[in-house]
């Protein structure tokens, strides 16, 4: 129940100011009451006796099987069959998998696209059969999220807003004693750590971070931007490479997650550089190292994606969409701004 209830615990922290560092962009935030009787429900509503696929991108990603795990407890206790596929980042292995799913006979998949190139071949193979399908976390791109509306798919995506992630990331550097400008020359010199260049979300995260300092009335300078594909061991690499290449000209690293972050920590400090001191460092996912090494100085900040939030209003869509109700085609859940100060509480409520 812990994990069911905690949605409705972070926004009734949100309403009561304890969480310092979320502002939140999203509208039509529930009062606190309802948002806790919404959750106190036992698992997700309308899903009993469906059979739901789900179809990870990578099981290895720490994020996405936090994500998985809690998606497969809300649909369980729903009293859903659930069935979950590894895509192994392997975009025909996932393709494989979908179809012996549709062969099956299965009632709704929710996929987690290994690449977001493939939504229009895996949607109309999903509306061929039959089955609904939910995206999640990797948002196709804008053109084929109008043809479910255009062409009436039953197909709807559920992910974090990752324009916010991004803003939050960027606030947090502005944030800073010296708003991100160490030697005090007048402009940011940022290295971008990005997720995926071919990923819509990727590219959110990596745009809005530095819009938020153009924003804010910031200079801003890129000294390199490399795709690390969500990966420790890359953002890493790429940390040690501009470390070694810029030097002291390193002011900011912009990771497009936490992982890559936690890589990138461990470059800069074999660098002999001091997060907070002479360089900064973001994430995003809030994964617990992550919130653990924020709560120590170790990281500037990290955003969480909520995939509770997330998780849960997948399932619930799922659902409606199997009895044909409407839904919205496009659903963001808010995410939260993470630093020193309010990391300990987040590590708390989960």
């Amino acid at each position: 129940m812990k994990k069911l209830l905690l949605s409705g615990i972070l926004l009734s922290a949100l309403a009561a100011g304890i969480l310092s560092g979320c502002t939140g962009s999203g509208s039509g935030q529930e009062s606190v009451d309802e948002t806790t009787d919404h959750l106190e429900a036992k698992g997700a509503p309308g899903v009993e006796e469906l059979h739901i696929g789900v179809c990870i991108y990578q099981l290895d990603d720490e994020f996405m099987s936090l994500y998985r795990e809690e998606l497969e407890s809300y649909l369980e206790a729903g009293g859903a069959a659930v069935t979950v596929m590894d895509g192994k980042n392997d975009q025909a292995e996932q393709t494989s998998q979908i179809d012996n799913f549709l062969t099956q006979g299965i009632d709704v998949l929710i996929i987690n696209l290994v690449q977001t190139s493939a939504a229009e071949q895996i949607t109309d193979k999903c509306a061929a059969a039959g089955v609904p399908a939910v995206f999640i976390c990797r948002k196709p791109d804008s053109s084929e999220v109008q043809r479910w509306e255009d062409e009436g798919i039953a197909a709807a995506y559920v992910g974090a807003n990752e324009a916010q992630a991004g803003t939050y990331q960027g606030e947090i550097i502005l944030d800073t004693k010296n708003q991100g400008d160490i030697d005090g020359d007048g402009k940011i010199s940022y290295v971008m750590a990005q997720g995926d260049m071919e990923n819509t979300d990727a590219q959110y995260r990596s745009y809005y971070s530095v819009k938020a300092l153009l924003d804010g009335g910031a200079a801003v300078e890129k000294l390199e931007e490399e795709s690390g594909f969500w990966d420790r061991e890359e953002g890493r690499e790429i940390a040690a490479k501009a470390l070694d290449a810029h030097g002291e000209a390193v002011e900011v690293v912009f990771c497009g997650n936490d992982e890559m972050a936690l890589g990138a920590l461990q470059a800069i400090q074999e660098a002999g550089r001091t997060v907070g001191e002479d360089i900064y460092l973001v994430g995003a996912d809030a994964l617990e190292e992550a919130l653990e090494q924020t709560e120590a100085g170790n990281m500037t900040g990290t955003v969480f994606q909520d995939h509770i939030g997330q998780s849960h209003k997948a399932a619930e869509i799922a659902g409606k969409m199997s009895a044909g109700e409407a839904v919205d085609t496009v659903n963001m859940i808010d995410c939260i701004k993470v630093t020193q100060e309010n990391a300990g509480e987040i590590m708390t409520l989960l």
